[in-house]
């Protein structure tokens, strides 16, 4: 179930999606489809704006390493 966070004094949006569950630009497109509207409120958000946060992936993702010289 999604969870609401609201933000802090001067906070931008990325800011409150790290302070609240560490979320990164990767989770934005996310976090704009749950709140509707909230792109036009600017980049720093009016103190208390309610932003729901998406779930959670179940799974981490995992990436390939990728070494540039062999040992």
């Amino acid at each position: 179930m999604p969870e609401a966070i609201h933000t802090q004094q001067g906070e931008t949006l990325d800011a409150a999606l790290w302070r609240g569950r560490r979320l990164g630009p990767s989770n934005l497109g996310a976090v704009l489809t749950a709140n509707p509207g909230l792109a036009g409120l600017g980049a720093v958000l009016p103190t208390g704006t309610p932003v729901i946060l998406p779930d959670a992936p179940s799974a981490p993702v995992v990436r390939d390493i990728v070494q540039l010289w062999s040992d």
